[in-house]
């Protein structure tokens, strides 16, 4: 199942955007072995796996890298695969004995995708940092928040996930393409700055083009103007609008009412964005956000209510697609996108760090003897599902 079927990738655990690239991937039918460290293995018998969501989808072995055996054992491992997803600061690999000239040395085609906040060199490539960070230096924090307010932290989703898992699965399978036509692989250095600024790109053309103001929320579509933006309902919840072609506008001025006020200003009449907000500010707030779906969802406004993460899953919509599902008692976000022949789906529940050690080393051509004698030295650990 899965177009990416018969790929074999290994993972070196680590957290967020690495173990959000692996589960995209194994959601598509990759084979990916989660490496975890015997320590973890060790923390991970004293609490339930089933809500770790972005382990979904592989096995768990568990390794001590400290080892020479247990590096070893990984090797084997990287000696079979497409390839490796790593996302340690610069050097931890070469350190372990891990690092891309051992492995490519061994394994030709081997693509190594490398994800870091800063980028394998560089000024800041040796810093600590999280994602507020890494979107900070290339415009895109700056650019997020209300007019007259500070930046406003858009979860973790532009630097880790959307600038560092999704860049880094992208590199990953096109190298993969380029080596099964070349015969040689090569090392992705995938940095969460450099994919954030790539997600930045329009916003630099609108830029280059004069048509993007510097000064935060006073642009068409970052909350500046009145017709892409959010609203308060007379329950306390909140709608969005996002009329921006003129036939959606017109259609927002006739569902509120607007269209039978005379002399309203143009849509673009920047100047009068803030007296058309306060317009439909007050509008808004005359009706509960269910009364709103009532009139606009599924209309050409452009509109939506806004919700929870509880209530998104019970909404209409996402129900008829399915897309949440439910897996070992979870209910979470199905795999995406979707392919109408090679269908998509969750492997399998979350494992335990180590869940899998002695299933997937024998899968992966280790003999009976070899296992037993690598949990004899302690190199590597079974744990059971709890």
């Amino acid at each position: 199942m899965g177009p990416l079927a018969g790929v074999r990738i290994v993972e070196l655990a680590g957290i967020g955007p690495g173990p959000m690239c692996a589960m995209l991937l194994a959601d598509m039918g990759a084979n990916v072995v989660r490496v975890d460290r015997t320590e973890a293995a060790d923390l991970g018998m004293k609490r339930d796996p089933k809500g770790d969501l972005l382990n979904r989808g592989r096995p768990s072995v568990a390794v001590d890298l400290k080892s020479k055996e247990g590096v070893e054992t990984v090797l084997r491992l990287i000696d079979q695969a497409d390839a490796v997803i790593e996302g340690f600061r610069p050097g931890v690999m070469e350190r372990l004995g891990l690092g891309p000239d051992v492995c490519l040395k061994r394994n030709a085609k081997l693509v190594f995708g490398r994800m870091t906040g800063w980028g394998q060199y560089g000024p800041l490539a040796h810093a600590a940092g999280h994602d507020i960070n890494y979107i900070s230096i290339v415009g895109a924090l700056h650019a997020i928040g209300l007019k007259d307010g500070p930046p406003v932290p858009p979860l973790n989703l532009v630097g880790d996930f959307g600038g560092g898992a999704l860049y880094l699965a992208m590199g990953v399978l096109a190298g993969i393409i380029e080596a099964r036509t070349s015969g040689k692989g090569q090392v992705i250095d995938c940095a969460m700055t450099e994919g954030a600024a790539s997600l930045m790109t329009i916003f630099y053309a609108m830029k280059a083009m004069g048509r993007w103001s510097e000064e935060r929320g006073t642009n068409a579509i970052d909350g500046g103007s009145h017709y892409y933006t959010v609203y308060e309902t007379k329950d306390g919840n909140y709608i969005s609008v996002g009329s921006i072609e003129g036939k959606f506008y017109a259609e927002l001025l006739e569902k509120t009412g607007l269209d039978k006020v005379a002399g309203l200003p143009g849509q673009a009449e920047a100047a009068k964005w803030p007296e058309m907000r306060e317009r439909l500010r007050k509008i808004f707030l005359g009706k509960t956000r269910d009364e709103w779906c009532a009139i606009m969802e599924g209309s050409d406004v452009c509109f939506a209510p806004i919700l929870n993460l509880e209530e998104s899953m019970a909404h209409p919509h996402n129900v008829a697609r399915g897309s949440f599902v439910k897996v070992d008692g979870i209910m979470q976000p199905a795999p995406a996108p979707r392919f109408d022949r090679t269908r998509c789906e969750i492997q399998k529940p979350p494992s335990v760090p180590g869940e899998d050690t002695d299933k997937v080393l024998a899968a992966w051509g280790f003999s009976g003897a070899e296992i037993a004698a690598l949990h004899k030295a302690g190199v590597v650990k079974q744990n059971p599902r709890i």
